[in-house]
């Protein structure tokens, strides 16, 4: 790979001229067959492919759909057989690709500095690089690592603390004293650091628990859009590093995500829930508060999970149940209808059975008494 100057040098030429297959070659350390000078200028998927894209082939199948298209080029595995279209052959053709839509990535309408219109309180921080669009409100002693970004309408709350080269898109707000690592991204809509769910029934009223901790994200951890992350009661909620989650997810006070999870859309996790290092949550599934789901856990989509996972474990349904298990009974409820059917059916004849059955023993009871008589 390259350094970060000669990547965004590259990803600049991308943008304007396009590249040469060599050169995008070179960047996934993947080797070239066919016309090396061929030059990519966009990226396509198989059914959209034009002259001057770059395609996606992962197997066989889409290998020879791809080179059926018009496109430029194809990024592929390294053994795949010879088409007329030129190929990057890579041992991990879904990385490579990534790679390459690193370098097509449209870059943010940042620029450097602080909008005319945006509102900034006593004692704040900024690094250099940094840029402040329209309308962001940071309030006092708010602290910005270099080259971070706040665009339109960010509300950024007293004494938080933003890392290094983080993207706080439009209309995000970051509440009072959260604290951020470095290369956050936070879309459109989210909070972090509003109040948890916190209330105290006392006879026929509620009062509300003062929250008082912060919400702690650490690096590289990014945030879709409209979720939410509340704060702590006392303490933090902590996000681990490099945890992806999805757009609509619900987190709640005092939560610890560990490092490497992927949570998916509308999610939700109550209070003080702990996830290990590589959970999975599938989209709409939930989590009871006070549980905790061991390392590399798995919760399919829709699962409701009420009592701890076990490392490595996936479960699914509601309540929660081992993968394994939930299939028989997803089988059996299936065929529900069919067995019904049949225990109408057994019964239906066990009645007949004991019928018949009354009718033998009065008849052997008649035999007998006549020869007794």
């Amino acid at each position: 790979m390259l350094n970060d100057g000669a990547q965004t040098g590259l990803a600049t030429s991308a943008a304007k001229d396009g590249l040469s297959l060599e050169s995008l070659a070179q960047y996934v350390e993947g080797r070239v067959t066919g016309d090396a000078s061929a030059i990519v200028r966009g990226i396509a998927s198989i059914d959209d492919a034009e002259p001057g894209d770059i395609v996606f082939a992962e197997n066989a199948r889409y290998l020879a759909q791809a080179a059926a298209t018009r496109a430029a080029a194809i990024v592929t595995y390294a053994d795949a057989e010879e088409t007329s279209t030129p190929q990057i052959r890579v041992a991990n053709p879904r990385l490579a690709f990534t790679q390459v839509l690193e370098l097509f990535t449209p870059r943010l309408n940042a620029p450097v500095g602080v909008h005319p219109s945006a509102v900034l309180g006593e004692g704040v921080s900024l690094g250099e690089g940094v840029s402040i669009g329209a309308g962001v409100v940071l309030g006092d002693r708010v602290s910005l690592g270099a080259n971070s970004v706040a665009l339109a309408g960010a509300v950024i709350g007293d004494d938080a603390v933003v890392g290094r080269d983080c993207v706080i898109h439009a209309n995000v707000t970051v509440q009072y004293g959260c604290r951020l690592g470095d290369r956050v991204i936070i879309h459109s809509g989210s909070v972090v650091g509003s109040d948890g769910f916190g209330y105290l029934p006392i006879g026929e009223r509620v009062h509300k628990v003062p929250q008082i901790g912060i919400v702690v994200i650490e690096d590289d951890v990014e945030i879709g859009c409209c979720t939410t992350v509340d704060r702590a009661k006392t303490g933090a909620t902590v996000i681990g590093a490099r945890t992806k989650i999805d757009n609509l997810v619900q987190i709640a006070h005092n939560c610890k995500i560990g490092p490497d999870c992927i949570i998916v859309a509308q999610v939700g996790i109550a209070g003080s829930t702990v996830l290990g290092r590589g959970v999975r949550m599938a989209g709409q599934s939930g989590a009871r508060d006070h549980v905790q789901l061991g390392d590399g856990a798995t919760v399919l989509g829709r699962g409701g999970v009420t009592n701890n996972v076990a490392a490595g474990e996936i479960v699914g349904g509601y309540p929660a149940r081992p993968y394994r298990l939930r299939s028989r009974c997803d089988a059996a409820i299936l065929k529900l209808p069919e067995t019904q059917q049949r225990i109408r059916r057994l019964e239906s004849e066990l009645e007949a059975m004991s019928r018949r059955t009354a009718e033998l023993e009065a008849l052997v009871q008649g035999l007998s008494q006549r020869r007794t008589e």
